[in-house]
């Protein structure tokens, strides 16, 4: 079936296919053109490959996403989805492994790093969405909790509770139509993330007769599962911030016969346990032991640091691995829904990661929710690594254990959702500090009449009201104990505006002395215990979420109030830090040094990132680490505005841009618009789109041939294609075909009339993408053929024109009809040729491919409508199926 790809002036694919699985295919076709590259690393990181071509620095990773089993947790989800929503998601992988040799010649990073492009199998997508989101909820922050327990006190677990290095600052809002102008629905919000090159987000619009859907998708994922718009009805999501991955300190002990096992409730049980290889590039390969209780894998202590006896490891619980249900019958059900009651229905069945959503349609209904899988089980669970043997940290009920239910709000003129404790509080322990959701709220409150291009303003707002703690603190200072130049600070930062724009100076002071106040609390004695690597040797990838530091620069509100630093010692701290900002070089402006760092899988060690304004308590939350590090690794994954009057008003953006190929036009042209705030018009009027004449139609055929290539075989687009086959069969060396001195609409010609024909049928034939020959099939029985030999059942005619502009390869041919063959024998039984019969090279090929020449003819002429096809010598070839 014919798939069409359309692209608008920022190089956004719109795409439109006859039915859902053909759309899903041009989905992953086009998705594997735009970045091959990301969807490769994405896939291998699922699969705990990646230091293979990466190095020895992405072993952590691997061993981290074996360990975890990702990948075999996928295979499990993969295994119980239903028919419909399993064949959607294999037409996507279908669509990305036929793409993906063409996308992978592309993108340069496949030569840099030697990297092969992979297969993707139709559990493919399903990893990667758990290798996405298996860290969103900040699993690691429980280790951390469990450290502060023991070695600063039992009451201090909660203390440095904040929105920590795991969690994201997405914010999000949908207005009535009360308080618009349109008098519709807006739905609006811009989800935060660590940022990474390409982008993790994919503009694009996927439309067939069921539904017209544009949006966000996760490159790697079939729909839209996070941010649509249907046209009638817009949704987005944020974090929710809730407690659904479970840590559990477990007990091993090695049996006799070398098997492994768990102390669980009901005593020692057998734990399952294996050995895996990890390869690494220019290293010798690692080796990592898996092993999973019966509460889930073991991520830590998997193997016994002592050799004997009985030792400590730390299991991961999470509902997909638990459940076998990642929650992907939504994905198709989100993209037919037609209103807030279809998105509702098909969010019930969310699983990971558990979003806020909200969504708006043309009617004027309104939805806040909170969608995904929240086990039910003891809050202590919530807090802290808790011990296997204990019965009271089973999920409930178990072994089957159903979700909490999720909580939802009736939206009045507005609601807003930003990470803060709220909506969802029954199912968390940590959320945002309530910042930006009340900033958010207060600047909707200033209008009644707001449009698109007005909540521009929301998603670049820089106020920081985190500020004020440590202003009040800097204001209790007594200036008569300062010296000349701290004054001089002290008043600077007292007469601030409290926005952290780019080019502020007053900003980039602040953020100077915050950085010290930092460092200094975190020396603080009081902490002594905290640094270091603690009592338990966890892997280096939790590192972020167990280094004092951050802690403390992200709890520096709270930290400021309370805690076991006396409040003299605090006050001392601000002072210090007036002082050493003071006698320090004068700090730039803000966006100087507060750089965004986008995290790249293959650094260009050439690229030099543009400052950025915000901060993480800012609307335009662009989070840094204070004290430490400047550079700005979290912000805005993309902006948009939904309009429920008008989806043609509708604005978008992303960080880079629709494509993932250095030097393509598209790869960063949007980065100048996301720095400045502005967001780039929707188009959704396909007369105001370009086609895309990059192949996407459904393969007739697709073979690969070793030591060849992918042989696709796609049935000849009559209007696309001629231009390219009228250079062809106008070369010199192409007499024989027939055609020379045709026009290009008399090449369009001949093949709309044999693609009229239920009897001829045209293809155009590609090696990894590339267009390299012209075969033709056709009923003897109604060809000029028949004339000249008695046609039997069975027999299917066939024409081969290798271009001329294939590379002349030795077994180029031969291989080549090695994958004709095959597909012209799909449902006959023998293959009639009739080559040139002067033409002793191609007798030979045919020979040499397994046909048996007949004798000489004489194909008499034919006056078609649209050509005249002379009379020609030729011989006879035949090739009996096996």
């Amino acid at each position: 079936m014919s798939i069409e790809v359309f692209r608008d002036a920022w190089g956004i694919p719109h795409l439109r296919a006859a039915d859902p699985l053909e759309l899903a295919r041009a989905q992953g076709r086009v998705t594997a053109l735009d970045r091959a590259w990301q969807l490769e690393v994405e896939r291998h990181r699922a699969e705990g490959t990646t230091a293979a071509f990466l190095g020895p620095a992405e072993t952590g990773w691997d061993t981290f996403a074996r360990q975890a089993r990702l990948a075999d947790t996928a295979r499990r989800c993969h295994a119980r989805l239903d028919a419909g929503t399993a064949a959607w998601v294999a037409a996507y992988a279908t669509g990305v492994n036929e793409a993906l040799p063409e996308g992978a010649r592309r993108a340069p990073e496949f030569a840099r790093t030697g990297l092969a492009p992979g297969r993707w199998e139709p559990w493919t997508p399903l990893a990667v969405w758990l290798s996405t989101h298996i860290l969103f909820a900040g699993f690691p922050t429980k280790l951390w909790r469990d450290r502060v327990a023991r070695l600063l006190g039992e009451e201090w677990t909660e203390l440095f509770a904040t929105d920590g290095p795991g969690t994201a600052g997405s914010n999000g809002w949908v207005v009535a139509g009360s308080r618009t102008a349109s008098g519709a629905p807006l739905v609006a919000g811009d989800p935060h993330r660590i940022i990474e090159a390409p982008g993790v987000y994919q503009q694009i619009r996927l439309a067939c007769p069921d539904y017209d859907v544009l949006g966000l998708a996760v490159p790697g994922v079939p729909g839209l599962a996070h941010f649509g718009h249907a046209g009638t009805v817009a949704w987005a999501i944020t974090n929710a911030m809730a407690d659904y991955q479970d840590l559990y300190r477990e007990r091993l002990r090695r049996r006799p016969d070398g098997g492994i096992e768990a102390l669980g409730p009901d005593g020692w049980e057998p734990a399952a346990a294996h050995t895996e290889t990890i390869p690494v590039r220019d290293a010798a390969p690692a080796t990592v032991t898996v092993v999973e209780t019966a509460r889930g894998p073991v991520i830590a202590g998997a193997d016994n640091p002592s050799g004997d006896g009985i030792w400590d490891a730390v299991s991961l619980r999470h509902p997909p691995r638990v459940t076998g249900d990642v929650g992907f019958a939504a994905l198709p059900a989100l993209l037919r829904a037609r209103d807030v009651t279809d998105i509702d229905r098909a969010l019930d069945g969310w699983v990971e990661p558990v979003n806020v959503v909200q969504a708006a349609d043309t009617d004027g209904g309104l939805l806040h929710r909170v969608a995904g899988h929240v086990p039910v089980r003891d809050r202590t669970n919530r807090l802290r690594v808790v011990p296997a043997w204990d019965a009271r940290h089973a999920w409930a009920p178990d072994p089957t254990p159903t979700p909490t239910p999720t909580p939802r709000e009736t939206v009045g003129a507005y609601a807003v959702m930003a990470n803060a404790r709220g909506l969802a509080a029954p199912l968390g322990v940590e959320f945002a500090p309530p910042h930006r959701a009340r900033r958010i709220a207060a600047l909707l409150d200033a209008s009644a009449a707001w449009t698109p291009e007005a909540m521009t303003a929301i998603h670049t707002d820089t106020d920081n009201p985190s500020a004020a703690r440590l202003l009040a603190a800097v204001h209790a200072t007594d200036p008569a104990a300062l010296s000349p130049g701290a004054r001089a600070v002290r008043d600077r930062l007292l007469g601030w505006d409290r926005r952290m724009a780019a080019d502020s100076t007053d900003a980039g002071l602040y953020a100077a002395v915050r950085g010290a106040v930092v460092r200094g609390l975190a020396a603080h004695p009081a902490f002594s215990a905290l640094r270091g690597p603690g009592p338990d040797p966890y892997p280096e990838l939790f590192a972020p979420w167990l280094a004092l530091g951050p802690r403390v620069a992200f709890a520096l509100e709270t930290l400021l109030a309370d805690g076991p630093v006396p409040a003299a010692d605090r006050a001392g701290t601000v002072r210090a830090a007036l002082e050493e900002t003071a006698a320090g070089e004068t700090p730039p402006a803000w966006g100087t040094t507060h750089r965004l760092a986008p995290w790249q899988a293959l650094p260009d060690e050439d690229d030099t990132w543009p400052g950025l304004g915000g901060d993480h308590d800012c609307v335009l939350s662009t989070s840094s680490v204070p004290g430490f590090t400047d550079r700005g690794a979290r912000a805005s994954a993309a902006r948009f505005v939904w309009d429920l009057a008008d989806r043609d008003r509708s604005l978008w953006v992303v960080p880079f841009g629709a494509s993932g190929i250095p030097g393509d036009p598209h790869h960063r042209d949007q980065l100048p618009h996301w720095l400045r705030g502005d967001l780039v018009p929707v188009t959704t009027d396909w007369d105001h789109l370009v086609p895309d004449r990059t192949p996407m139609s459904t393969p007739e055929h697709v073979q690969t041939v070793a030591g060849f290539g992918t042989v696709r075989i796609d049935r000849i687009d009559p209007a696309a294609d001629a231009p390219l086959l009228h250079r062809w069969v106008n070369e010199g060396r192409a007499r024989y075909w027939g055609m020379h001195g045709t026009t290009v609409d008399q090449v369009r010609d001949v093949y709309a009339h044999l693609d009229a024909l239920p009897t001829h049928h045209g293809f155009l034939v590609r090696r990894d993408d590339e267009p390299v020959a012209v075969f033709q099939t056709y009923d003897p029985e109604a060809d000029r053929v028949s004339a000249c030999y008695d046609a039997r059942p069975g027999d299917i005619g066939v024409h081969l024109f290798v271009a001329p502009s294939a590379a002349p390869e030795r077994g180029f041919t031969e291989h080549l009809l090695t994958a004709l063959i095959d597909f012209a024998l799909t449902t006959r039984t023998r293959l009639v040729a009739e080559p040139d019969a002067t033409n002793t090279k191609a007798l030979t090929r045919l020979t040499r491919a397994g046909f048996t020449l007949g004798p000489d003819i004489v194909l008499p002429e034919v006056d078609l409508p649209e050509v005249f096809l002379p009379e020609k010598r030729a011989r006879l070839a035949f090739y009996e199926k096996s």
